[in-house]
């Protein structure tokens, strides 16, 4: 091997070794995190606008100078609306070098996914995924951007006691899902407290097109309110279902219900009367939600759908401030600096992680909807 070709091969092997000594997703000149999210399936009406504002987040970033003298680029991985995918996402988007990970408006796709972070040393902040127990599940690198089931639970639960004056209600539970189930699990308890009474419960599963075994059910149990705990899918489909059958009482829920769907399947006549908790954000005349809804309008010639778009938003934020305190991408540190994040100023609402996990307090929105309009009922703050 002449001198030259010597060279060659040891030169290669130096910026191959120093490649390798940089931390994930530094070897060039972009930051990358993955957007992990199920933009086909029953998940898609609010994990598309979850990815959405995760892309716009970093589009203005960049547009700022990006990070750390970098760019960062937010990949996108369509995991269906299904586990196993969720998992192969994971795998690949740790393969191709994200430093971090976040993503899913569901509690089932972040448990096939963020352990696999949590494995490798890296932060996955959930956008969407609301079950508090989350951080302690995974562990110390799993972060929430929305508050946990038991506050937005209780949120509409006091709603539904106090404000709509219902004492007797029936609880409807997607029982394929884990975010349905401590979603019902979090009403009932808080209902029963105020000193309501749960007088039937029903169950069905994702997927299920036809609701007219528990309507037939809720018709005879002479309820105040029907507390209706799925996804977005079966969210339009219930309402449209339970008001077709005649029926006029008040369908509450928690921010599955925060989709069009729950206009568009039932059409505005039927959609009336609708009641649920989600993510602060709708009508606030603070200049992050005004500001994002203007960037949001002039990247994709729409306003956000949701609330998920905001949080996608808001997850790109929280992952991009900590690299900025820390200085660095690495996992470790990158880990440190989100827990010690105080008063960061979100779409969705001011976090602070000051909770022992990952899980921060923060204002619920109780929206109702009337012939198709949404309105802010109110906004409940969790006890401190």
């Amino acid at each position: 091997m002449g001198m030259r070709k010597k060279m060659l091969v040891l030169l290669s092997a130096m910026a191959l070794v120093a490649a390798l000594a940089l931390p994930a997703g530094a070897a060039d000149d972009t930051i990358k995190i993955a957007g992990l999210f199920n933009l086909t399936g029953g998940m898609s009406s609010i994990d598309t606008p979850g990815l959405n504002g995760a892309k716009l987040a970093a589009k203005l970033i960049n547009e700022k100078g990006g990070l750390l003298g970098k760019k960062v680029e937010v990949i996108g991985y369509d995991t269906k609306t299904d586990q196993k995918a969720a998992a192969t996402g994971a795998k690949k988007s740790l393969a191709d070098g994200c430093v971090a990970g976040l993503g899913y408006g569901d509690t089932t796709f972040v448990m096939a996914a963020a352990p696999l972070y949590q494995k490798k040393g890296r932060p996955f902040v959930t956008s969407g995924a609301t079950h508090p127990m989350l951080p302690k599940w995974v562990g110390e690198y799993m972060f929430m951007a929305p508050f946990g089931d038991d506050d937005q639970s209780y949120a509409i639960a006091d709603y539904t006691y106090k404000k709509l004056g219902a004492r007797k209600v029936v609880v409807w539970t997607d029982n394929s899902m884990d975010f349905t189930k401590a979603l019902s699990k979090f009403f009932k308890e808080r209902f029963k407290k105020l000193g309501g009474e749960i007088i039937l419960e029903d169950f069905f599963m994702m997927g299920d097109k036809d609701f007219s075994a528990q309507i037939a059910r809720l018709k005879k149990a002479g309820a105040d309110a029907v507390f209706v705990s799925s996804i977005p899918n079966e969210a339009g489909l219930t309402t449209k279902q339970i008001r077709e059958a005649g029926l006029t009482l008040p369908i509450v829920s928690g921010d599955g219900f925060d989709t069009e769907l729950i206009t568009t399947v039932p059409g505005p006549k039927l959609a009336n009367d609708v009641y649920f908790a989600t993510h602060t954000y709708r009508e606030d005349k603070r200049p992050e939600v005004l500001n994002f809804i203007e960037e949001y309008k002039k990247e994709y010639n729409r306003p956000p759908e949701n609330a998920f778009a905001a949080l996608g938003f808001d997850a790109v934020g929280l992952i991009a401030d900590a690299i900025k305190r820390a200085g660095t991408t690495d996992g470790k540190e990158l880990r440190k600096a989100l827990a010690a994040t105080k008063g960061y100023k979100a779409v969705t609402g001011e976090i602070t992680y000051s909770r022992p996990s990952g899980v921060p307090m923060k204002g619920v929105s109780v929206i109702s909807v009337k012939n198709g309009k949404y309105k802010v009922e109110e906004v409940w703050m969790p006890a401190k």
